[in-house]
């Protein structure tokens, strides 16, 4: 194919799947389905697709990335029509789009499904998108239980079984997850006068997004919280549990080499804040590196976002 003078040649079927995440069989058959194809063809070239053919198929992608039916998305996208009100969809009519690089995410709701999608491609605006609205319908405990935790995990499970493949993935994913949990509405004025609670992940821990998730819902509950972050050391763990004497205190650990139960050990039993007001706190052993062996007294293993909220709120007001 001769390209004319400042005209763009395109890109081939299998270099716009790369660039959409998609596999070129998804493409293809989007194509022979639905109509989706190169504005431009000679007869005996390659298809090539223009700035403005991509520009359709990742409108298609947006809108199925939603939950929209690829039909319905098709038409939507070829007529310019992206933005209009699409409710949720419980099933699709074709093809899931993805292929080989799509992330196992189960039975989940569209949004999940679609902000896997959207991360696997690395469209990090839909990535926002997504996860802004679903903090704004659902809430941040039911959006982080619903809709990121499934998707994180997912994209874990695909990095763990491909290698270094998938970690460009997995940390956008993160990344915007993190800004999404950040930016969650708040309510500052709204904040009790209560002791803060300590939210901290174990030594060698460099998970935190479960901790920012819990910092997002305690704001919503009007409720007090110090974050520490990841990987934090044991004396400063002890030395702030000493100079602010919180009601309960979170230690997150990931993984079982991250699991310091004498730590926790130490947390619980201690007396913590300043002299005269000293207190002994609840102590909740969150995350999967807790699982195997018993806790010492004193502290609890919440199996659920929402459950911990509710033993925090009971301990802080109590």
């Amino acid at each position: 194919m001769v390209t004319a003078p400042g005209q763009e040649a395109g890109l081939p079927t299998g270099g716009v799947a790369r660039r959409l995440g998609v596999s070129p069989t998804t493409v293809r058959s989007w194509e022979r389905r639905y109509g989706i194809g190169p504005a431009d063809r000679e007869p005996g070239h390659h298809r090539r697709w223009s700035p403005q053919d991509i520009a359709v198929l990742e409108a298609m992608c947006r809108l199925t990335a939603r939950g929209v039916p690829p039909g319905e998305a098709a038409r939507a996208a070829l007529a310019g029509h992206e933005d209009a009100p699409w409710p949720p969809a419980d099933r699709q009519d074709g093809p899931r789009p993805g292929g080989s690089r799509a992330l196992r995410v189960g039975t989940v709701r569209p949004e999940c499904r679609g902000l896997a999608r959207a991360a696997v491609r690395l469209d990090a605006p839909e990535v926002d998108t997504i996860l802004r609205e679903a903090v704004g319908a659902l809430g941040v405990v039911d959006a982080w239980t619903e809709v990121m935790m499934p998707a994180l995990r997912a994209v874990g499970r695909k990095w763990a079984a491909d290698g270094e493949q998938y970690v460009e993935v997995e940390h956008l994913l993160s990344w915007h997850v993190s800004g999404a949990l950040r930016c969650a509405p708040t309510a500052p004025a709204a904040i009790r006068p209560l002791r803060p609670v300590l939210l901290a992940a174990a030594p060698g821990e460099q998970h935190t997004l479960p901790l920012e998730a819990t910092a997002a819902a305690l704001t919503g509950r009007g409720l007090p919280f110090r974050m520490l972050g990841a990987a934090v050391p044991p004396r400063a763990l002890l030395d702030a549990a000493h100079r602010l004497g919180p009601p309960a205190v979170v230690l997150w650990s990931q993984g079982p080499h991250t699991a310091d139960r004498e730590l926790l050990r130490r947390v619980a039993s201690g007396a913590w804040g300043p002299r005269g007001a000293r207190t002994g706190p609840v102590v909740l052993a969150a995350g999967p590196g807790w699982a195997r062996g018993g806790l010492p007294a004193g502290t609890a293993a919440p199996r659920s976002l929402a459950g911990a909220l509710d033993l925090l709120e009971r301990t802080a007001t109590g």
